[in-house]
């Protein structure tokens, strides 16, 4: 075996000298495009805009399948205290029945080609959206607009989503992650739309009619606030025909009084601390106000955001981990997991920290995650930069891994900047960034500023907000 295995090698490099198989390691390298090349060469993002206001934004792939939605600039910001909630409740609703189709015919005329529809209700948008094969847009799109505009509500459907949500709000309630960030939002923006949960309260869920769902469509979907996203198989000119045709003549939103204007979202330092020992754990959230979608500052806020990362105990990584605070957590086993995060909003966001940990080593654990907060203001390295646009810009295109993914960011960018930033300008706005940025934006955002502080089950051991507060700068000769 051994003197077969020779003899091919033999063969192999005279083969390989013959015919110049293999290339040397320079000019491997010569044929390799840049980052940047391959960005700037990534099919456009094509966009329309209908005479009724409505937007059409597609990306076209080539590919066999395709993703296409309805971004509806609404949510749960556009309710107030005596209907929140009915945004969630109408997005239950779209898929129960239309004037000319009813629920078994609308389940059945997707399965019969193999498409899925989905829908999502956030704070400031409402997603319905559909893949299917790129021969099946027509179908999808003109189902789409069925949904939205001629939705029955009948009542017996309502009821049975009514308990449908509350089962959705118990499921919602044991995930104490989610539980941690609403409360989160309800002491950020006291008193303000982004302070109400997306779900809706019990009582509003329980109380919520037909009317109430018909004055929420009325007041807020209509083509000026509609996006028609595109993406994978998808000819951008027939996606303006069939967002015509089935849009082109739908009016709206209607009002029966002058809305209010919409304010900006007040932010408020403070705390919650819902104590619970019978839970093992501790979830605690930690954060300052960020910056809206458009602000400049926002790239720069990622990156720290990317310089802080995450760790979960069942990663292992210990002293190898990248990050500072991921190996302060592995080495000390302050924690068994935390992530950064940035939400980000029109004119606000929130930038932070969620950790779960053991009771006795929450105060170790807030001390670190401030400390390397002051280090973001004060001494980060152009290095630590460096590694953290790299890990962005890798996080930013493995996020774009399929056309449901694309869609979405053409959708969302649409409703944020009226426009799809090109990945290569994206990748130079980040490349843009040095240490000085980092410490720029942290002295704006982070240093001596008020955090807002949630925490869920035994927290006992969590330290005092004022003690928190003065953790938010450094007294240094």
């Amino acid at each position: 075996m051994a003197t077969r295995l020779l003899k091919f090698g033999a063969a192999l490099r005279l083969y390989t000298n013959k015919t110049n198989l293999l290339k040397s390691r320079r000019e491997c390298f010569a044929t390799v495009t840049s980052l940047k090349e391959t960005l700037i060469n990534q099919p456009p993002t094509k966009t329309s805009t209908l005479d009724c206001g409505m937007r059409i934004a597609s990306e076209d792939s080539g590919a066999a399948t395709a993703t296409v939605g309805l971004w509806i600039d609404a949510g749960s910001r556009c309710e107030n205290d005596d209907n929140n909630g009915v945004a969630h409740f109408m997005e239950h609703m779209a898929f129960k029945g239309t004037a000319k189709r009813s629920q078994t015919d609308l389940e059945l005329e997707i399965e019969n080609i193999g498409a899925h529809l989905n829908a999502y209700t956030s704070r400031e948008q409402t997603v319905f959206y559909a893949k299917c094969l790129s021969q099946d847009v027509p179908k999808a799109i003109e189902i789409l607009s069925d949904i939205i505009q001629n939705s029955k509500l009948g009542e017996s459907e309502i009821e049975r989503e009514r308990g449908v949500i509350l089962r959705e709000m118990q499921e919602v309630e044991t995930n104490l992650q989610e539980v941690v960030f609403d409360h989160l939002h309800s002491i950020a923006y006291q008193g303000t739309p982004l302070g109400r949960t997306i779900l809706g309260p019990t009582k509003n869920i329980k109380s919520i009619t037909k009317n109430h769902l018909v004055d929420y469509v009325k007041s807020n979907y209509g083509p000026p606030r509609f996006v028609l996203a595109g993406a994978g198989g998808v000819d951008h000119n027939q996606l303006v025909e069939l967002a015509d045709k089935h849009f082109g003549k739908m009016k709206g939103p209607h009002y029966d009084e002058i809305p209010p204007l919409v304010q900006p979202c007040r932010y408020t330092g403070s705390e919650i601390r819902v104590r619970d020992d019978s839970i093992p754990l501790a979830h605690v959230a930690l954060a300052v106000e960020g910056a809206g979608w458009t602000s400049a500052d926002n790239i720069p806020l990622m990156i720290a955001n990317t310089l802080m990362g995450a760790w979960d105990r069942s990663q292992g990584g210990g002293a190898n981990n990248a990050t500072n605070l991921a190996r302060a957590s592995a080495d000390a086993g302050l924690c068994h997991s935390y992530q950064s995060f940035n939400t980000c909003y029109k004119d606000t966001g929130l930038w932070g920290v969620y950790f779960v940990s053991d009771p006795m080593q929450l105060e170790d654990m807030v001390a670190v995650i401030q400390n390397e907060w002051m280090k973001l203001c004060t001494s980060v390295t152009e290095k630590e930069v460096n590694r953290a646009k790299n890990i962005l810009k890798t996080n930013m295109l493995l996020q774009l891994d399929g056309t449901t993914a694309i869609c979405e960011d053409i959708g969302r960018q649409m409703l944020c900047y009226d426009r799809r930033i090109p990945l290569h300008e994206l990748e130079a706005r980040i490349e843009s960034v040095t240490a000085k940025t980092i410490h720029d934006v942290g002295m704006k955002y982070i240093y001596d500023h008020c955090p807002v502080v949630a925490a869920v089950g035994p927290v006992e051991n969590l330290p005092d907000y004022n003690l928190i507060r003065s953790g938010m700068y450094w007294i240094r000769v």
